[in-house]
């Protein structure tokens, strides 16, 4: 592990920049072929992906109702417990998101904006060797809050019913009840055109491995997307202050979701950032399934130096990682200079760990430094915007000459006669 001066930024944001790009170079026949598969198949397509990609044989992928209840009441009282605090969170942090309609009037005309829920959603909950209710909670609980009516959740079918439990009882917690074991690019093209047996949805959310994303990708405009999330990220700005074996701890959290994961130490001290290098080896060493976070350590760890708190806050503006920590002394007096991350973590008792789960911030969050345009997931995705508006004669007589200037300018000829038509000029 290379411990590199941050001298030369330029050079910094390429080595970034090259990494970044490598995760979204991938085939795009196979996941064309799966989209156009089920959408002129439908349900025999799906049935059959399910089998190839999955080895199971599913007639029907609706998960009855009564199964989300005995999946809630299979998990422990801790765990309930555990989402209920989330819940509580997640609801009192997104509730001030809710975008409001409002009308402008005078007594010769008036115009507005209706906020309105998105009619359906389609929500992805991943699965494979770990299942996250967490993505479960964080997706529908502003989609109700947003006031959408009808939310239908994929996720990948399991060999074992008790499996899926975990996200199922999440769905009967939030009071949704129509969840499909179906997973992969085959649920974003049922999501996308819909089925004989299920009904396309009008946009998309929730994260997935590489071959989802570019399905999302290749099927926005025909849908709805949330955003096009990459492999988790996260930023470490660090001090002596804080124990190395916590910054290690922070980094590994999130090099343990995935062999593509990127964790960045900035450090003032080379011997802090070798101690924290060193802490993260016997860390990983420790785990019970190391292999994930080991390749992450191998690919995706970076350690940089930096020599004043300005060239670090210029570094971090410009990567715009999606998850950034300040473990620093007075992180609070700074925090507000960092203007391009997901969710910032300020001080040493806010770890990333807290927004993963239940401190109430979503964690679904722009990658790739897309937070230099985009943001967190809210309540606003799952609202759309309607603009109306209302002349009298009056309004319409006292602007038509201005509205023709208009339109002569731009050589819009039919347009200037749709405005001398009703005004007799």
């Amino acid at each position: 592990m290379k411990i590199i001066q941050t001298d030369r930024l330029n050079e910094l944001m390429t080595e970034l920049s090259f990494r970044r790009e490598s995760q979204l170079d991938q085939d795009e026949s196979t996941i064309k072929n799966i989209l156009t598969n089920v959408r002129k198949k439908g349900d025999e397509a799906v049935k059959s992906y399910t089998l190839q990609f999955d080895g199971l044989d599913i007639n029907c992928p609706r998960i009855p109702t009564n199964q989300l209840k005995i999946a809630y009441e299979s998990q422990s009282d801790d765990f309930i417990d555990a989402m209920k605090t989330a819940i509580q969170n997640i609801k009192r942090f997104h509730e001030m998101q809710a975008s409001q309609s409002y009308e402008i009037k005078d007594e010769s005309k008036f115009m507005g904006q209706r906020v309105l829920p998105i009619r359906r959603v389609g929500l992805y909950v991943p699965g494979g060797e770990a299942l996250y209710p967490s993505t479960l909670l964080m997706n529908v609980i502003p989609a109700q809050i947003a006031g959408v009516n009808q939310i239908a959740i994929f996720t990948p079918p399991q060999a074992s019913e008790e499996a899926l439990n975990s996200v199922l009882a999440a769905a009967y917690l939030l009071g949704v009840e129509e969840v499909y074991q179906i997973g992969g690019v085959q649920a974003i093209a049922v999501m996308t055109y819909g089925t004989q047996s299920i009904e396309r949805v009008d946009k998309i959310f929730g994260p997935g491995n590489q071959y989802v994303t570019l399905a999302k990708k290749m099927v926005f405009g025909e849908v709805g997307i949330d955003m096009l999330a990459g492999p988790s990220e996260i930023l470490v700005l660090s001090d002596e202050t804080i124990d190395s074996e916590i910054v290690a701890s922070d980094l590994l959290s999130q090099l343990e979701h995935d062999t593509s994961a990127m964790a960045i130490l900035l450090t003032k001290s080379e011997a802090n950032g070798k101690r924290v290098v060193e802490a993260l080896k016997r860390q990983i060493e420790s785990l019970t399934n190391p292999s994930i976070a080991e390749q992450s350590f191998e690919k995706g760890l970076f350690v940089y130096l930096y020599d004043s708190l300005d060239q670090a806050i210029t570094i971090i503006n410009a990567i715009g990682p999606e998850h950034l920590e300040l473990l620093v002394e007075n992180a609070n007096d700074v925090f507000e200079r960092f203007i391009n991350a997901g969710t910032i973590f300020i001080g040493a008792t806010t770890p990333e760990a807290l927004g993963d789960y239940l401190a109430g911030p979503n964690h679904t969050l722009p990658t790739n430094g897309n937070s230099r345009f985009s943001s967190s997931l809210g309540v606003y995705d799952f609202q759309k915007r309607v603009n109306y508006l209302n002349y009298t004669k009056e309004a319409l007589d006292r602007e038509a000459s201005q509205v023709i200037k208009f339109a002569e300018m731009e050589g819009l000829e039919a347009h200037a006669n749709a405005i001398r038509r009703r005004n007799g000029n």
